[in-house]
């Protein structure tokens, strides 16, 4: 069917279709791996340099997340930093501080966790390339998304255990809004700069029922 080729364009001339039931196959070459599934094929990015940076990147940031996670960024550590240096400069009394620590404390978690998916997003981005050559998917996002959520609820679920930390389940809705936050702002930064999609090379495509050929612009 035309309309088969016209949602996946990645059905070019020579591809084959899986059969039904079939399992995506991983298959490799000179154009690197590709899964298959549906009829389409998803391919992952050769540039191992850059996949490498990206990942480096998500990794490093993890374990800075592990770290605050531990008892040196509880509430009795944080206080004694930020409480001379808040009255020293604004000259804010303890009852005051209280207040601005807890909402100090949960910006930290906003910011935390809304850089990982922002560098989740950059990491699988340059895994998973995208058909469309787009600089923003929806495929990127969510798995982004998810990502942080699973990491917030691991984090959370490892402070339940320490006496100085409490593992909530409303930082981890906290921590996963920031992250579809995050991903939000990518999308409306990516369009209103008029950036949205990259320059892509042109390609043969051809329905295998119409047995027509077109060139992707």
């Amino acid at each position: 069917m035309p309309a088969v080729a016209r949602a996946c364009p990645e059905l070019v001339e020579g591809a084959s279709r899986p059969r039904r039931g079939e399992c995506p196959i991983p298959r490799f070459g000179r154009e690197g791996c590709e899964f298959r599934d549906s009829g389409c094929r998803i391919p992952l990015s050769t540039d191992r340099h850059r996949v490498l940076k990206a990942w480096i990147a998500a990794i490093l940031w993890l374990i800075v997340i592990v770290l605050e996670s531990s008892n040196l960024a509880s509430s009795n550590n944080t206080s004694r930093i930020l409480y001379p240096l808040l009255h020293f400069l604004f000259g804010m009394d303890h009852a005051h501080f209280q207040h601005w620590h807890f909402f100090i404390r949960k910006g930290g978690h906003v910011f935390g966790y809304g850089l990982l998916s922002i560098l989740l997003f950059r990491a699988w981005r340059e895994t998973l390339l995208s058909i469309e050559n787009s600089k923003w998917t929806f495929r990127w996002a969510t798995i982004a998304v998810l990502a942080t959520a699973l990491v917030a609820s691991l984090d959370e679920w490892h402070q339940s255990y320490l006496p100085s930390r409490t593992g909530t389940a409303w930082d981890v809705l906290l921590d996963t809004c920031a992250a579809i936050a995050a991903q939000i702002m990518l999308f409306l930064c990516y369009w209103s700069s008029g950036t949205f999609s990259r320059k892509q090379p042109h390609a043969t495509i051809r329905s295998p029922h119409a047995g027509t050929t077109r060139e992707t612009p």
